[in-house]
C-alpha cells in the first residue's frame, strides 16, 4: 500500500545571503508509492470509452497520413514539436525557427552558443533514440531509460548526472535548498531502483489498453522522480516508447505534450490525484486513476487532431508548390526535395544531399529552382554559413504549436494559454 514515510533533512547551510527559512533543518514526509506489478487496474465505462477514442484516433494518424509519413517528414516534424513541447513545460522556451538554425549548426561540427536550443536538441535526440531503440513487441528496459536520460542531459551543466539514478533526494516546489515547504517530495533515494525496474516490468506487460498503460506508467515515472533533473522530459518519451511497443505509433507520434503543456493545471493536478494513499482498491485510488487516465486520454485524441490537421496543411503546401514550379521530372531531385520540406524546412547543400542521397550537384540545382520558385530563401546561420529555409513550413510549425496551446484548439476563439512563438 502506498504510504508516506518520515524523513530528516539536515540543512547545511550557514551565513548570509540565504533566507533562513532555506537554511533549516525539517522533519518531511516521503510519498512511497504502489508497485505496479501484480495490481489490478479498474477503467470506469466513461474512461474506457475515452481510451477507445484515443486509440482509434493513433490508427487513423499512423494509417492515413500517408501523404507525409511515407517520406517520413510528418513523422520527423512532429517528433520534434513534441520534443519542443515537453521542453517548453520545464521552461526551455525557444522558437521553431530558432531551434530549426541551432540544429543546422549543430549539423556543420559548429560550437553551438544557444544553450537553451541545445538542451531542446538533447531532447529530440532522446526522442529519436527512444523510438528507434524499441519497436512492435520490443522490451522497455532500464538501460534504455538510462541512455534515453544521458543523451538528455549530454553537453550540459548537469552532464555527470546523465543517465544515473539518483542517490539523493529530491522534490517538487517550494525551497530550492530544502523539501522543507515542497509540495511533493518522491520516494527516498535507497527505493528508486526497486521502483524503476518495477515499472519497466509493467512496461512489458500487455493487460491493458495502450494509453491506460502509457499514463499509467508516465504517471508513476514522474511519482518516482528518479533522475535529479530531466524527470519530467524523459516521463514524456516513455509515453512514446510504450505507444511504439504497443504498435500505436509506430509510424508517427501524437505530440502529446503539446497538449499537456496547455493543460498544464490539469495536468499537474491529474498526477497528483494518480498518487493515493492506502490500498490501490479504495474508492479514492480507484478515482484518482480514472481521473488522469481520463485526462491524458483527451490530451492523446486532441493531440491527434491537430497533427493531422497539421499534416493536411503541409500536404496543401506541397500542392501549392507543384503548381508554381510547373512540370517537375518524376524522382529528379527536385521532385524529392519537395516531398522532404514538411520535415526539414531549413537545409544546407550538404544536408540535403544526405536526405535525397544525391551528390553535391543534382541537389545544389534543386535547391536553387526552388529559390527560384520563392519556395526557399537563403539565410544565415551560425556566423557566415549559407543555409535555405521554408518560410511557409516554418509557419505552419508554428500555426500547430500556437493551436495546440489554445484551450480550445482555435487561436480565433480563445487564446494560447501559455508562451508561443509569434505568428508572422
Amino acid at each position: 500500500m502506498s504510504k508516506l514515510v518520515k524523513r530528516h533533512f539536515a540543512s547545511d547551510l550557514s551565513g548570509s545571503g540565504i533566507p533562513r527559512r532555506d537554511r533549516a533543518s525539517c522533519d518531511y514526509d516521503a510519498y512511497v508509492p504502489d508497485h505496479l506489478m501484480g495490481r489490478q487496474f479498474i477503467l470506469h465505462g466513461d474512461v474506457a470509452a475515452d481510451v477507445a477514442d484515443a486509440e482509434a484516433a493513433m490508427v487513423r494518424l499512423n494509417v492515413e497520413a500517408t501523404s507525409l509519413v511515407d517520406t517520413e517528414a510528418l513523422a520527423r516534424i512532429l517528433l520534434r514539436a513534441e520534443a519542443v513541447a515537453s521542453s517548453r513545460i520545464e521552461g526551455l522556451e525557444v522558437g521553431a525557427r530558432r531551434l530549426l538554425h541551432a540544429e543546422v549548426v549543430r549539423e556543420m561540427r559548429q560550437v553551438a552558443s544557444d544553450v537553451t536550443a541545445t538542451e531542446v536538441l538533447n531532447n529530440i535526440d532522446a526522442m529519436v533514440f527512444a523510438v528507434e531503440s524499441v519497436s512492435k513487441g520490443d522490451p522497455i528496459t532500464l538501460e534504455v531509460l538510462l541512455e534515453m536520460h544521458r543523451r538528455l542531459l549530454a553537453g550540459t551543466r548537469l552532464e555527470q548526472f546523465g543517465g544515473q539514478i539518483r542517490h539523493q533526494q529530491n522534490w517538487i516546489g517550494g525551497s530550492s535548498y530544502n523539501p522543507c515547504s515542497a509540495e511533493f517530495v518522491p520516494p527516498p533515494p535507497e527505493l528508486v531502483e526497486e521502483f524503476l525496474v518495477d515499472l519497466c516490468a509493467f512496461c512489458c506487460t500487455d493487460d491493458l489498453p495502450p494509453v491506460a498503460q502509457a499514463a499509467i506508467a508516465h504517471a508513476q515515472f514522474e511519482t518516482i522522480h528518479p533522475f535529479v533533473d530531466g524527470n519530467g522530459r524523459t516521463g514524456r518519451a516513455l509515453i512514446h516508447l510504450i505507444l511504439r511497443r504497443r504498435g500505436l505509433a509506430e509510424r508517427a507520434l501524437p505530440p502529446v505534450s503539446l497538449v499537456l503543456a496547455t493543460w498544464a493545471e490539469n495536468y499537474v493536478d491529474g498526477l497528483m490525484k494518480f498518487r493515493h494513499l492506502g490500498s490501490p482498491a479504495s474508492p479514492q485510488a480507484i478515482e484518482g486513476l480514472n481521473t488522469w487516465i481520463g485526462r491524458f486520454a483527451a490530451a492523446c485524441t486532441r493531440s491527434v487532431e491537430d497533427a493531422t490537421n497539421y499534416e493536411r496543411r503541409i500536404a496543401d503546401l506541397e500542392a501549392e508548390w507543384r503548381v508554381q514550379l510547373g512540370p517537375i521530372r518524376a524522382k529528379s531531385a527536385t521532385d524529392e526535395l519537395l516531398r522532404l520540406l514538411g520535415g526539414a524546412p531549413i537545409l544546407t547543400i550538404d544536408s540535403a544531399s544526405t536526405l535525397l542521397g544525391r551528390t553535391f550537384k543534382p541537389s545544389a540545382l534543386a535547391i536553387e529552382r526552388l529559390v527560384d520558385a520563392g519556395i526557399l530563401r537563403q539565410v544565415t546561420v551560425g556566423r557566415r554559413n549559407k543555409a535555405f529555409e521554408a518560410p511557409q513550413v516554418i509557419d505552419a510549425f508554428t500555426a500547430l504549436e500556437r493551436q495546440l496551446a489554445s484551450p480550445e484548439g482555435d487561436t480565433r476563439i480563445s487564446q494560447p494559454a501559455r508562451r508561443v512563438p509569434r505568428q508572422r
